[in-house]
């Protein structure tokens, strides 16, 4: 068995704790059987797989998530996407924004469609599996960031006895308008951390004013040191590092910062006395 990348006791935050939810970000990537066998290494003895049913109407084609479950640990983890096929699915500027969770504000119609397809079966397999009170927990990279963000919203402002123990995002593109984001802030604090890697383009779409980021931010500058907010003036040095005209050029700075193997190279930057249970050092997810 390899070494454990979650520690299913924690409660809190920690550096830790959100590498190893990226790594179950990350594991969102990988086949079913890759998954089941992973989740089981990792101390999950359940594992359930969603997918939406058929392809969907542009611009969102399909949307793909599983959840794991321990005796003290529940994780969904939504499956992301290339960073070109977002821009190809923002494109559509005239779709306007729709009710968010619970009535709460407004969301991006395509974000809100993709989570549509798999929320319901994932909602009803964590009552399910949640029969000793487990811990549960939100993670996905890129759109997967948007859909676990609106997914716990849903689980939160839908049924406000059933608040998650964290929301953990990588790489997340804008989901929301004003609204959710300071209804959002309320309800999560200390429980929700979106993580942007230096010039990662993700996070910079939709556009803003019309669409926002929830708190709180935790950003890695360009030599993987991680703050707990973006520096203003050596932000604007390092997003100045590797640009090229089209952001969303495969070269480019902004899509190789998005790479999910890079958001978990930059934690282990930041881990250089982390453990796992029983003294084991964590180990990275092999990609």
């Amino acid at each position: 068995m390899s070494a454990p990348v979650l520690d299913h006791a924690a409660t809190d935050y920690s550096v830790a704790h959100a590498y190893g939810l990226c790594q179950a970000a990350a594991l969102a990537y990988k086949d079913e059987a890759t998954v089941e066998n992973t989740a089981r290494d990792w101390g999950f003895d359940q594992v359930r797989h969603f997918r939406s049913p058929h392809a969907m109407p542009f611009p969102i084609e399909d949307t793909q998530a599983y959840v794991m479950a321990g005796d003290r640990m529940i994780v969904v983890a939504f499956r992301g996407t290339e960073p070109a096929q977002i821009r190809d699915w923002l494109s559509d500027a005239t779709t306007p924004p729709v009710p968010g969770p619970g009535g709460k504000g407004f969301v991006h119609c395509g974000f809100n469609q993709a989570l549509a397809s798999v929320y319901p079966e994932v909602r009803d397999t964590i009552h399910e599996l949640r029969g000793d009170g487990q811990t549960v927990w939100f993670t996905g990279h890129s759109l997967g960031g948007a859909l676990a963000m609106l997914a716990g919203a849903r689980l939160y402002f839908e049924d406000p006895r059933q608040l998650p123990d964290g929301v953990y995002t990588f790489g997340q593109p804008r989901t929301c308008e004003q609204q959710l984001a300071r209804a959002h802030k309320q309800a999560f604090d200390r429980r929700s951390y979106r993580f942007v890697n230096n010039n990662d383009i993700v996070p910079q779409v939709p556009p803003a004013p019309v669409f926002t980021h929830v708190d709180a931010l935790r950003y890695f500058d360009a030599d993987g040191k991680l703050h707990d907010s973006m520096p203003v003036v050596s932000g604007l040095v390092d997003r100045a590092r590797g640009l090229t005209a089209d952001p969303f050029a495969p070269a480019s700075d902004g899509v190789r910062d998005h790479f999910i193997g890079n958001y978990l190279a930059a934690f282990a930057k930041n881990l250089p006395q982390a453990t796992g249970d029983r003294g084991q050092r964590l180990g990275p997810l092999r990609l």
